[in-house]
């Protein structure tokens, strides 16, 4: 049976922040787990089906590869493999996805899971910042240490917000459970659910001293130095996601994403045009005429090329895999160096009268025969 697409398994759109896909996954894990649903076998193969789907868009690499080739690029990545959601039950999928097992059917299902309550806060916030990489840096990739200002757990209490052991209690309201349950009528009779405890807002406990460094939140505002792996053939404006390197949850929540935007520095000599790189190369009259040998610089060092003989401006040479590597991909893009005749701006009086002599010379004259190819035949080969 044919694989659906996973972004209608998610429900989401193919341009979805990484955001959108952890929502939409986290919603979906919530309406197909398994205590919803006992017994329902199409539950649980349409779980494993959405898990397998964020398995995959919820990976940078993954995801690159899948839009572009579909199920078929993920042959031999793990998606769909025993080492993706395969042959795992709905406790491992959620955990191995950073779900919270107990927090999860506790806080959404009435505690039916666990009778401690959930004991944890609030999960932190995404960190955004924007890191600039040169293009030699996106050519090979790149380990990048990245200082960042953030919330942290607080280490006097370790994240708990209290200021020790003995200033916690259990709510008595919701007796550690951190949800109530509610009667309320309906059109099908009196239906019993589960809130959120107000009296401790879900927590399970109540805190009666609370730390007096981070006054209760568990966490305080420091720096942290994250080590990021930069694949080589990232792009401006590609995000890449680090679980949970973002700010500190309340109270020992889960902590946020660290999410990280490229940006390219500008390189002095060469540009970039997709996965290729481009030298634009100025020679004079001379040069081009008689041919000659010049360096030209590459992402690696620089490299001699011959200009032949009679060279005529707007001439492109290509060096094969000089350029930059697709994203998780095979194969590289390549140099082009295109040829630019220069025309002097001034000129001395010997150099006026040498000129005046070549003026009229016979095979001086434009002549383009039809072995001359016209700009959009250059800008075809450019491009093949």
């Amino acid at each position: 049976m044919a694989k659906r697409d996973y972004y209608e398994v998610l429900g989401v759109s193919k341009n979805a922040s990484t955001d959108d896909i952890n929502k939409a996954y986290h919603k979906k894990a919530l309406e197909l787990q398994r205590d919803r649903n006992r017994g329902d076998k199409g539950a649980e193969d349409k779980f494993k089906e959405a898990a397998e789907a964020y398995d995959v868009l919820g990976d940078v690499h993954k995801k690159a590869r899948y839009d572009r080739y579909g199920h078929a690029g993920l042959e031999g990545m793990g998606a769909g493999s025993s080492e993706g959601s395969q042959g795992m039950d709905m406790d491992e999928i959620l955990r191995r996805f950073g779900f919270d097992t107990d927090d999860v059917f506790g806080q959404f299902f009435g505690g039916g899971r666990s009778q401690g309550g959930r004991g944890r806060g609030e999960r932190g916030s995404n960190l955004r910042i924007k890191v600039k990489m040169t293009l030699e840096e996106i050519a090979t990739g790149i380990n990048k240490k990245i200082k960042v200002r953030k919330q942290v757990s607080c280490t006097t209490c370790n994240g708990s917000g209290a200021r020790d052991a003995s200033s916690v209690d259990t709510c008595a309201t919701c007796r550690g459970a951190g949800m109530v349950n509610q009667l309320r009528q309906t059109a099908f009779g009196m239906m019993q659910t589960s809130i959120t405890c107000s009296t401790c807002n879900g927590a399970g406990q109540i805190i009666k001293t609370p730390c007096n460094v981070c006054k209760g939140d568990g966490r305080v505002f420091g720096e942290e130095t994250i080590d990021v792996d930069i694949p080589a053939g990232v792009h401006e404006g590609i995000q890449l996601s680090v679980n949970g390197r973002g700010n500190a949850g309340t109270k020992g929540g889960q902590a946020g994403d660290l999410l990280i935007a490229i940006e390219e520095s500008p390189h002095e000599e060469l540009t970039r045009e997709g996965t290729n790189v481009v030298y634009e190369l100025y020679i004079n009259f001379a040069d081009a005429a008689l041919g000659t040998k010049v360096d030209v610089p590459t992402l690696d060092g620089r490299a001699r090329i011959t200009i032949p003989a009679g060279t005529q401006a707007g001439k492109v040479f290509r060096l094969k895999d000089k350029g930059l590597p697709a994203l998780q991909s095979y194969g590289f893009g390549d140099q082009l160096v295109r040829v630019n005749v220069w025309t002097p701006q001034k000129v001395s009086e010997e150099e006026l009268r040498f000129l005046e002599k070549l003026r009229d010379m016979p095979n001086l004259q434009p002549s383009p025969g039809k072995e001359e190819k016209g700009f959009f035949d250059r800008m075809r080969d450019m491009f093949e």
